[in-house]
């Protein structure tokens, strides 16, 4: 039964790029080259010092060019944000894509090594800082509540693969309700065990705990009639 990634697969240890962008026609423009540059600033800012404080002009500021010259690539926050998110979400998409449909490996392991690459991620800066930012936003700003589900929906995408695979025997729904549960209970450790929280430490513990729970979950779960 597997309890953690580096007790199943013995696989290296993943880190999810801080963004992706998708492959364009027409070459690495400078173009895109400098939009890559104004997501890289955002994303840093919103790291270190909150949703708050990534205003257009000091995003700007930390790309040293003139307020118009962001704007004609951005002409609003809102494009900003949405493109960040976009490109937040890819960099996770990649890697789950990678685990999930790794040929000739059970899908219980390929489960256990999504959930591990989610909770080794939660122990990065970048993630701790970010996704609790984006909830407390998300409560206040339907733009950014509508971002936040949009991304997590997509990266419930490999669990719901693999829980079908595991248990095609369940309906649609019992899939569905199965993936958010595990995705929830894994993003919830976030503020207890991620980046510098108290029980970071103890994190692998919490890794072999959730594995192993999801696994038989997943196996042995039975919907109650509705």
């Amino acid at each position: 039964m597997p309890h953690s990634r580096a007790e199943t697969l013995k696989f290296k240890t993943i880190t999810v790029a801080d963004l992706a962008f998708p492959l364009r026609e027409g070459g690495y423009s400078k173009g895109r080259r400098t939009r890559e540059q104004i997501l890289h600033a955002a994303l840093v800012i919103l790291v270190s010092e909150g949703y708050i404080a990534m205003t257009m002009r000091r995003i700007a500021a930390a790309c040293d060019m003139k307020l118009g010259n962001l704007t004609y690539h951005f002409p609003t926050r809102e494009d900003l944000v949405r493109e960040l998110l976009e490109a937040v979400v890819t960099a996770y998409e990649i890697e789950f894509d990678n685990l999930a449909h790794m040929e000739g490996v059970p899908p219980e392991d390929r489960l256990a090594e999504i959930c591990g690459l989610i909770l080794e991620d939660i122990r990065t800066k970048k993630t701790t800082r970010i996704f609790p930012e984006l909830w407390a936003l998300s409560n206040h700003d339907k733009f950014v509540l509508d971002r936040v589900q949009e991304l997590y929906a997509r990266a419930r995408g490999p669990l719901l693969e693999i829980i079908k695979e595991m248990r095609p025997d369940l309906d649609k729904a019992s899939i569905e309700d199965l993936a958010l549960f595990i995705s929830s209970s894994m993003e919830g450790l976030t503020i207890f065990a991620g980046h510098e929280k108290p029980f970071e430490p103890r994190m692998h513990v919490y890794e072999k705990i959730a594995i192993q729970s999801f696994v038989d979950l997943v196996r042995s779960y039975t919907p109650e009639d509705e």
